[in-house]
């Protein structure tokens, strides 16, 4: 298991900083929840249960009321403050054009950026405000070419009493402390995939309990969800067209390495200084000398990624995953390898998982950048089968003896309607479709398969622990 990630101290100053809004500013909200190392939930359900968990064996009655008394009166209290904080967020919005801050100013985070200021263009009240990066060249081109306010430290930027919510776009070891921070800010959080860095499974659940806790809007940045075919099928798999669940299968085929070693480098010439923060860039990363392409190039490195298998396989695990409704799995193991790939990259080019489920299903999630050929996504049940076509549909073929059958029809989606969706949530304090919780039910598998490929072992999760065990 990854030791426990303490954030640098830029990180650290949010809590601080935030007091800086005297107006925004609420002691419940601004104080860091002390939560116990030792936890004891069950699932989804004891990850996203109001308060927090505490030890509480060999102690005195006294002792063990007292604790109770003054946790349920901080969590009640918490709790309030959220509710109050949320209410105030949504009439902020509706009173004003959402103002959202960009950390991460590359070549993803500067595409969202564009598609935001094409919703505003088409008449969504919302604008880009401000803008982060470590790299001062691009932090320049996004401040000029958004009109945004340029920061170069996030936790400035989040310290701001004039934004409503940010988009995470930076290196996947940031993900968790930059949405973290922010949502401990007060802040709305559009957060790039994958949810976390594959080593950061701490660190996930910290930021998945404070997400609920806060009540903060959070969307995931998987946009094929979106699609409402989806949530279609999810209905009418809950309505028993399927029968029992035991098998599904996706995946993700590409012919081609342009999302690692494609990754454009600005400056073959830049190195650190003052317009460049490689100790920053690194986080929790095992500490490594600047290298041009692992700053520039950084999805070729298992320090900072896990490849194509963590930053595509969310796409269609997280729309397949809306549709069964899954929980945490009980068993993944991984298999793959850079069978082909190589130019220094140490992530795998093929990667497969199977993900094993304690309600007895089994998930298949295949892929290579090897070749394109592609594996249609299918739900199979024992009363039929449900296929996902390339034309936006999902076909219901019955089993033999079986009256069930069908199609139901989705539209192509695009990143400009994940967005819209993410906006509209922040004004109505509604799930968006990509939320916290499936996200935190795609990553799991995800660094779970990881683990298992890396240690060439198979990863086991415990649900009364909420911890992963390699054997």
């Amino acid at each position: 298991m990854p030791t426990e990630f303490r954030p640098p101290q830029n990180v650290l100053r949010t809590a601080h900083l935030e007091r800086r809004d005297t107006k925004a500013y609420n002691p419940v909200l601004a104080a860091k929840p002390a939560v116990s190392q030792n936890r004891s939930s069950t699932g989804l359900a004891g990850i996203f249960a109001e308060g927090f968990f505490c030890e509480c064996t060999d102690m005195k009655n006294s002792q063990l009321k007292r604790r109770t008394f003054l946790q349920t009166m901080g969590s009640a209290a918490a709790t309030t403050a959220s509710s109050q904080a949320a209410e105030d967020k949504q009439a902020r919005a509706s009173d004003h054009p959402i103002r959202v801050g960009l950390i991460g100013c590359g070549g993803r985070g500067s595409y969202l950026a564009d598609q935001t200021a094409g919703l505003k263009a088409e008449g969504e009240r919302v604008e880009i405000a401000a803008v982060c990066d470590i790299y001062q060249p691009r932090l320049e081109r996004a401040a000029a070419r958004f009109g945004a306010t340029p920061y170069k430290d996030s936790n400035d930027l989040l310290a701001s009493p004039n934004l409503d919510a940010v988009i995470v776009a930076t290196a996947d070891r940031w993900h968790v402390p930059h949405s973290l921070a922010a949502v401990r800010s007060g802040k709305d959080v559009y957060c790039e995939k994958p949810l976390s860095h594959w080593k950061q499974f701490d660190q996930l659940k910290e930021l998945v309990r404070e997400v609920k806790q806060r009540k903060a809007v959070f969307q995931v940045g998987a946009q094929w969800v979106s699609n409402p075919m989806w949530s279609q099928a999810g209905e009418r798999i809950r309505a028993g067209a399927l029968g029992k669940i035991t098998h599904a299968q996706t995946g993700y085929f590409r012919h081609g390495d342009g999302g690692e070693r494609g990754m454009p480098i600005d400056d073959p010439a830049a190195r650190p200084g003052p317009n460049l923060d490689w100790d920053a860039f690194q986080g929790d990363a095992p500490k490594q000398p600047f290298d041009v392409s692992r700053f520039f190039q950084w999805r070729m490195y298992l320090d900072y990624s896990g490849g194509p298998s963590t930053d595509l396989y969310p796409h269609p695990m997280t729309r397949l995953f809306k549709a069964l409704g899954v929980g945490l799995p009980k068993k993944v193991v991984a298999v793959g390898g850079h069978y082909f790939y190589d130019g220094g990259r140490d992530v795998p080019d093929t990667f497969d998982l199977l993900i094993e489920y304690p309600n007895g299903l089994t998930v298949a999630v295949l892929g290579t950048i090897t070749n394109d050929t592609g594996l249609d996504t299918v739900i199979r049940g024992t009363e039929g089968t449900l296929r996902f076509t390339g034309d936006s549909q999902l076909v219901l073929t019955p089993q033999p003896g079986s009256k069930q059958g069908g199609r139901a029809f989705g539209r192509d989606t695009t990143v400009q309607d994940h967005l819209r969706d993410y906006f509209q949530c922040i004004r109505s304090r509604q799930e968006p479709r990509g939320n916290i919780q499936l996200g935190y039910a795609v990553q799991v598998p995800l660094i779970m398969g990881m683990l298992s490929w890396h240690e060439n072992k198979v990863a086991f999760f415990d649900e009364s622990k909420q911890e992963i065990r390699l054997a």
